[in-house]
């Protein structure tokens, strides 16, 4: 009789759901877009402004001329949302590469058995990574009108904001799936 090699279900999912997490939060945190601000006065009609925690840019929709690194004339960057987000994004991808070699250690591609402690420590890394860019994803969301804006400008979240908080989520669930890893090591206790 062989023991079964097959790698457990709630590993396979934490894996790949934690890769799309992580794509999708570094394309958010990277991305210049967490608010588009439109129909600002003095401004053409399809003149939009994208803000996101590193840069703005400003965009002509008619003909798609954009053009970034626009001067933060209203202190935009200043903000405490702001702020935060540009600390707590990059610790949280910092965290989530870091977790992701770990869980490739316990899930075990080259070995018969699982390492299901380890497997689980990384599902614990990788859920506390999740959590550190849904914390900032969702202030900044919180005080997306109260931010600075130009006069008499419309505002809705941008496409970076969205993926910041898709690819949370997505962390935090394939963190919760290794983590059911420590189940296989209460069981051998």
């Amino acid at each position: 009789y062989l023991p079964s090699m097959r790698t457990p279900t709630a590993m396979i999912v934490g894996m790949v759901l934690c890769h799309c997490g992580l794509l999708l939060t570094f394309t958010g945190t990277v991305a210049p877009s967490w608010r588009q601000v439109s129909h600002m006065s003095n401004q053409p009609i399809d003149f939009v402004l994208e803000q996101g925690i590193w840069d703005i840019c400003a965009e002509r929709q008619s003909t798609h001329d954009r053009l970034c690194g626009q001067a933060d004339e209203l202190a935009y960057f200043e903000q405490v949302p702001v702020r935060v987000a540009q600390g707590m994004m990059p610790t949280s991808l910092a965290l989530t590469l870091l977790g992701l070699v770990v869980a490739a250690l316990g899930v075990r591609c080259w070995q018969k058995e699982p390492q299901h402690l380890l497997a689980g420590v990384a599902g614990l890394m990788l859920l506390l990574s999740g959590l550190l860019s849904l914390v900032p994803a969702s202030w900044y969301t919180h005080e997306l009108w109260t931010l600075p804006t130009p006069a008499g400008g419309m505002l809705v979240a941008g496409y970076g904001l969205v993926l910041s908080y898709l690819g949370s989520c997505l962390e935090i669930l394939g963190g919760l799936a290794l983590a059911l890893s420590f189940h296989h090591c209460c069981k051998e206790r």
